[in-house]
């Protein structure tokens, strides 16, 4: 069992099994042809209990990395999910291993089970990010006067994407993402010759962090191309790209796949005649 970097408690595929007294083998059939065996009655079943948990991810588990090289990591949702067509739907002799851990944990739920074995603490991980946050903000406040830097002016983009459970440390960078991104239409746009020539300047991490280590430079931006780089974040990143980028990080096992929807949700900004319109003006 683990807890992923975003709080969600999983059980690995072995830990499954134990947990429903069925041998492994099954369940990985099962999760391995997931789309398939959705047609079939076990999956039918198992489909309607993950919808019961709130459960919207395409695959039954999330790969991550870790200590021991990649994990398939069955999310708590899924585990319960798994857990209940085992102990009341399945017709087999050791549907009574299902019910009695059914039972357990109905009075205490998965979640807590998970936490409280792996020694996590939810409060303390929330908190990370925050002094993850604010520690990047205070050491890099400092732009050369009539520039602006993408980190700077993603902040409020990187503050409601960490108020949607994202947990931001030295794997989850977004910021890196749009200037990567920005940098790339600046130059294709020729916006040097526009707006006046961009430069290099240090961006500096945590001292707990990885990057600390090396001399990294950033582009820094005329402020004459600040109201360009907002509406291009509006209109062009957060639709088109943060997607990508999000996707990548559900691949790498560093985000859950049922994370996405609402981190997509609180960055996207309304439409001021929607606004207006709301106000009854």
């Amino acid at each position: 069992m683990g807890v992923l970097s975003d709080g969600t408690p999983f059980l690995t595929l072995r830990g499954l099994a134990r947990l429903c007294g069925v041998d492994h083998s099954s369940l990985l059939r099962m999760a391995n042809n997931w789309p398939d065996e959705q047609a079939k009655p076990r999956g039918r079943k198992i489909v309607q209990l993950l919808q019961s948990q709130k459960y919207s991810g395409a695959n039954l588990y999330v790969r991550t990395s870790g200590t021991f090289g990649e994990t398939h990591a069955y999310p708590d949702a899924v585990c319960m999910a798994v857990l209940e067509y085992y102990a009341f739907e399945a017709q087999q002799a050791e549907s009574s291993v299902a019910l009695q851990n059914f039972r357990l944990l109905a009075r205490q739920s998965l979640r807590q089970f998970v936490y409280e074995k792996c020694g996590y603490n939810p409060a303390a991980a929330d908190a990370a990010s925050w002094e993850n946050f604010q520690a990047r903000l205070l050491l890099n406040d400092s732009m050369p006067k009539g520039y602006f830097s993408v980190f700077s002016e993603a902040a409020s983009l990187i503050l409601q994407m960490i108020r949607a459970d994202l947990v931001l440390d030295s794997h989850s960078v977004p910021d890196g993402s749009i200037g990567i991104a920005w940098a790339k239409h600046w130059k294709a746009n020729e916006h040097d010759e526009e707006y006046g020539q961009r430069t290099k300047y240090p961006h500096v991490f945590p001292e707990w962090y990885p990057q600390s280590n090396a001399d990294i430079e950033a582009w820094i931006y005329p402020n004459a191309a600040l109201g360009v780089f907002k509406d291009w974040l509006d209109n062009e990143y957060i639709p088109h790209k943060l997607p990508n980028y999000l996707g990548r990080k559900v691949s790498e096992g560093v985000f859950p796949e049922n994370g996405v929807a609402p981190m997509l949700a609180a960055v996207t900004r309304p439409l001021l005649a929607a606004k207006s319109a709301r106000l009854g003006r």
